[in-house]
């Protein structure tokens, strides 16, 4: 069993995935190169002291946020769709089903970019030939039958990755020399007016890379309930994301400190991985994207299914939203997307951390008022069609957030995505439990 059709449905406990499965599906993210590109562009501009303390304040709240995430899902079954009609209403979920398939459709475009550029560094040709080769190839690893054992395929690859990375250590290191430039390199110290400090941006940068959070909850809604100390603990928690941030980052910023003339650029990671190791080099990078991909494809594909089904009641077999997804990713990768990444990261940061403190609102007034969590099982007519608690605090929370980005302030990204959660939360606590009280009277 795997995501791409388990992800809509309810999963009952007999058809749930098994610990080690889940685990080593989920662990298929770890390896996407832009972990270890975004940890040495960070270290760059802001320094490697300051780029790790922000590394490490980020890997302490997903590691927080999606114990929560994680357990609530596995405990109820409830992917991001399903959960949305709760906060959002039957209609306003439709806007997270979409911008859920939306950002993962965005990162296979991106990882499936650096895949592509590799092979031209390798190989020459054109690059539209090397994307057709990247959708193809990766199509047949979440469609079908053959989703049965992704889990596997991530399982017998994370050696191969792993073993990579630190094989490009040695020999960046031998080849050129180890020294400690890449732990003590340093920038003049940012004032808050000017998007500093420096470990503040850090950690601003990878808020928008919360939508880990939406794809935390729909893997885990494949995990069984008895399995959830394990999985919040070693699956969704701080082990993962110290791999696939703090190791990764590290790696990057040593080999960018390293390798003269690697820059850490979307594809300049991977392109001196190729040219220091040749055929190796592209070995390590096909099985970085490979990995990464596998996850990014199925939920994409998968929540624009879900979309499609819903909002236009269009019923049609799973290969074709495969070829459709497929088409549209093929389609982006033609576009220059890969040099926007920052600032779709910063609008994203906007959208999906306003949707993830809504979420953890919810679960907390749940809990505090003992209410049960909707089953997933439960038809759309159940749920009202729009929750006005969620849909506006979700709404205004973005449109500040996106504001204060697009303020061209040197400040204004940073505070944007910092600011946009909090909103949210308080603006969802305080209509949900105003409605409350009305309620309350009105039964008087």
């Amino acid at each position: 069993m795997s995501s791409t059709e388990a992800l809509p449905q309810e999963t009952s406990n007999s058809t749930r995935m098994s610990r080690g499965s889940l685990t080593m599906a989920w662990y298929g993210l770890v390896s996407a190169m832009f972990f270890v590109y975004i940890g040495a562009a960070l270290a760059q501009a802001y320094g490697t002291r300051d780029a790790l303390i922000g590394l490490g304040l980020t890997i302490l709240s997903y590691g927080m946020i999606n114990r929560v995430l994680a357990g609530y899902a596995l405990r109820n079954g409830l992917t991001v769709a399903q959960f949305s009609r709760s906060l959002l209403g039957r209609t306003g979920a439709l806007l997270a089903t979409i911008i859920f398939a939306a950002t993962a459709i965005y990162y296979a475009v991106f990882e499936g970019a650096i895949l592509a550029f590799a092979f031209q560094a390798q190989f020459g040709g054109p690059m539209a030939l090397w994307y057709a080769v990247v959708v193809l190839y990766t199509l047949p690893l979440v469609a079908g039958g053959i989703q049965r054992w992704l889990d596997k395929i991530n399982g017998w690859l994370l050696p191969v990755y792993w073993g990579g990375l630190i094989a490009a250590v040695i020999w960046a290191g031998t080849a050129h020399g180890f020294s400690d430039n890449w732990l003590t390199h340093s920038v003049p110290a940012l004032r808050f007016a000017d998007g500093g400090p420096g470990w503040l941006g850090t950690y601003a940068a990878f808020m928008g890379v919360w939508i880990l959070m939406m794809y935390t909850m729909d893997f885990a809604a494949l995990g069984k309930p008895q399995d959830e100390k394990f999985h919040k603990r070693y699956t969704f928690g701080w082990l993962f994301y110290a791999l696939a941030f703090g190791a990764n980052a590290l790696i990057g910023i040593f080999l960018t400190f390293t390798i003269p003339g690697l820059e850490a650029t979307e594809t300049g990671v991977a392109g001196g991985l190729v040219s220091l190791m040749g055929l190796f080099g592209l070995l390590v990078v096909f099985v970085s994207q490979t990995r990464i991909n596998t996850a990014n494809y199925a939920l994409g594909i998968s929540n624009l299914r879900e979309f499609g089904e819903r909002a236009f009641k269009v019923k049609l077999p799973g290969i074709i939203w495969n070829l459709l997804g497929a088409v549209i990713i093929f389609l982006l990768m033609l576009l220059p997307v890969v040099q926007y990444l920052l600032v779709a990261l910063s609008w994203q940061g906007a959208l999906v951390t306003g949707w993830v403190a809504i979420a953890l609102t919810h679960i907390a007034l749940d809990r505090r008022s003992g209410r049960p969590a909707e089953p997933g099982r439960l038809p759309d007519s159940s749920f009202p069609r729009v929750n006005a608690a969620g849909v506006a605090a979700w709404c205004v929370s973005a449109a500040i957030g996106i504001g204060l980005i697009q303020s061209g302030l040197a400040w204004g990204a940073t505070v944007g995505t910092l600011v946009t959660p909090l909103l949210a939360a308080s603006i969802y606590a305080g209509l949900r439990l105003r409605i409350r009280d009305n309620t309350l009277q009105s039964q008087v």
